[in-house]
């Protein structure tokens, strides 16, 4: 093919059939095409001693499937970041921009942000900032001495005048003596507690000092790192399919008015997007994938495939695959409202079974139909009739009167009370009310509604039952995907059990003690917890059909009626028929 960086495939793929159109980056299933090529290219780079050790510690991979001028298919592969300290290896391409280059702007303009690096920790650390606190300590104990033996001098001084009152017999000008005594001890211990403060005061003005000088260097420190960012990612001019030209920056600001987070334009997807248009390659579709080792607190399991991070790349691929016939977003669907099974319903809530890939609530995505929307539209076609068989309430009725049995309010619309992830089916419950929704919300916050899942995982558990105890938190660069974060994240807790076995596959039961986002997700594929993703987990697993997680049980008591409530759904038998 003329081009080191361009790979004939090794293995025949003449009978596989090419996609109809590119691979939406953010949400995927990779093509039989990535797949072989990521196997070549895995095969490749773990033959290579001098990166290997590097790549099992953990990096990312992507290959570009693509056409040459002669309608030749091959592709291209990357890495994330940098690989053995190298931006510029001979298998892969290169990087967009090279923030490695020896005489290059982020090397110089490194240099010059770590001298005040260096000096703000001289400060910092410096004896002079020692002393100066050891000399306030010690000035402090000492003025506390002082005024502990004057006071105590005082209170005997007091006790010898009080008693010489109490004998009698003291004349007026004794009287007037032991006032003016009295009154000259009070002012002498002002006068020392004033002086003791104006001691106290130089020392702190002369740590303000210091301070001052170090919180200047930081601000000196921002203002240079933002300017330099600013200027690095100028420098990262990135194409599109049309021909077009844009730096980072403009395109991050146009887009979201601010400056781009760090390490943008260093991931797989743009660097094989540049490529591509550079040498006038028209692509097929794209994957990344993992390889190694998972980072501590994120969920990557080697050779998995993953989709390009929302935070750094999502601004980007809007802007580099314009020009493209790129797949639709697959989280934008709209479901039939048929699809959606009503389980119970009352005057004050409804209880549904929502199906896999349907919103709970309305989303960011333009087009996709939530359950939420679909109960209200419900509710709206029943309202005339529904609303003309219940009493009018009484607007200035008391709570009291709202959670007695005999009061039925009218159905004010249909108000989320919690939320199922888009890609999981199963129970959802729905308030008829404002009302309704808080106290539902309260049993929820409370720990009073039970919940069971049911999920098939890609791995065989060694344990038949147990607890994950593993605090989340959201990955700040990536959301909505979350990470373990044993010091900042929030409690979540989760039991499992081992329903049955099936070849490599296991069909576990959940039951979620707390409710965090993405809690089963996370708990089932990390290293620290079960290590075996749900099967179809995109985010943290493998991509398949569909995401194997249902929500099979919901259990919770009815505020107004006081019974408890158990609803089982009425698909969970197909996840037991897989």
């Amino acid at each position: 093919m003329g081009d080191e960086k361009l790979h004939k495939f090794l293995h025949d793929v003449s009978g596989v059939e090419l996609p109809a159109r590119f691979t939406y980056p953010m949400h995927y299933v990779p093509h039989e095409l990535c797949k072989i090529a990521a196997r070549e290219v895995m095969d490749y780079a773990l033959s290579q001693e001098q990166w290997r050790d590097k790549l099992l510690a953990g990096k990312m991979l992507g290959v570009l499937v693509v056409k040459d001028r002669n309608e030749e298919l091959g592709y291209l592969a990357a890495y994330s970041g940098n690989l053995a300290h190298n931006g510029n290896n001979p298998f892969f391409v290169p990087h967009i921009y090279n923030l490695l280059e020896p005489q290059g702007l982020f090397r110089t303009g490194e240099a010059e942000i770590t001298e005040i690096n260096h000096r703000i920790e001289e400060l910092e650390n410096s004896s002079k900032k020692k002393e100066l606190e050891d000399l306030r300590h010690t000035t402090m104990l000492n003025q506390k001495i002082e005024v502990g033996t004057m006071t105590a001098a005082h209170e005997e001084a007091k006790a010898r005048r009080d008693a010489l009152r109490a004998a009698g017999n003291i004349s007026t000008e004794q009287e007037q003596q032991l006032i003016k005594e009295s009154q000259f001890q009070k002012a002498e211990l002002r006068r020392l507690k004033q002086r003791h403060r104006m001691e106290l005061e130089q020392i702190d003005q002369r740590m303000r000092d210091q301070e001052s000088t170090v919180a200047h260097l930081k601000a000196q420190r921002k203002v240079m790192s933002e300017k330099l960012q600013r200027q690095l990612f100028e420098l990262f001019v990135v194409r599109n399919a049309r021909g077009e030209s844009l730096d980072v920056a403009t395109i991050f600001e146009r887009r979201l008015h601010r400056l781009p987070p760090g390490g943008t334009g260093e991931c797989c997807a743009p660097k094989l997007l540049q490529y591509a248009f550079l040498h006038n390659l028209k692509p097929v579709c794209m994957a990344e994938f993992w390889v190694g080792q998972s980072p501590q607190g994120e969920v990557r399991h080697h050779g998995h495939y993953y989709p390009a991070c929302r935070s750094k790349c999502l601004p980007l691929m809007e802007f580099m695959l314009q020009g493209l016939d790129v797949e639709s977003n697959p989280l934008i669907t709209k479901p039939e409202s048929d699809k959606l099974k009503i389980i119970y319903e009352d005057q004050w809530l409804i209880v549904v079974d929502k199906p896999a890939g349907m919103l709970t609530v309305p989303g960011k995505d333009e087009g996709a139909v939530s359950a939420l929307e679909i109960v209200s539209g419900m509710l709206n076609a029943q309202c005339a009739m529904h609303n003309a068989q219940l009493p009018v309430p009484d607007s200035q009725s008391p709570i009291s009167d709202f959670q007695s049995p005999i009061f039925v309010p009218r159905a004010e619309g249909a108000f989320e009370v919690h939320r199922l992830d888009q890609a999981t089916s199963g129970l959802v419950v729905f308030a008829k009310t404002h009302e309704m929704q808080r106290l539902l919300r309260q049993q929820f916050e409370e720990r009073k509604v039970s919940k069971t899942y049911i999920a098939l995982l890609d791995g065989k558990l060694p344990t038949k039952e147990g607890i994950i105890d593993l605090p989340l938190r959201p990955d700040l660069n990536d959301r909505p995907r979350q990470i373990v974060d044993m010091e900042n994240g929030k409690e979540a807790i989760t039991k499992y059990r081992v329903l049955e076995y099936r070849g490599d596959k296991t069909l576990v039961e959940f039951t979620p003690l707390t409710g965090r986002t993405h809690q089963l997700r996370v708990h089932a594929s990390h290293p620290l917890g079960l290590n075996c993703p749900i099967t179809g987990d995109m985010l943290y697993g493998t991509a398949s059909d569909r995401l194997y997680l249902h929500a099979m049980t919901l259990s919770f008591t009815h505020p107004i009626t006081g019974e408890h409530m158990s609803f089982t759904s009425t698909t969970s038998n197909i996840y037991y028929d897989l």
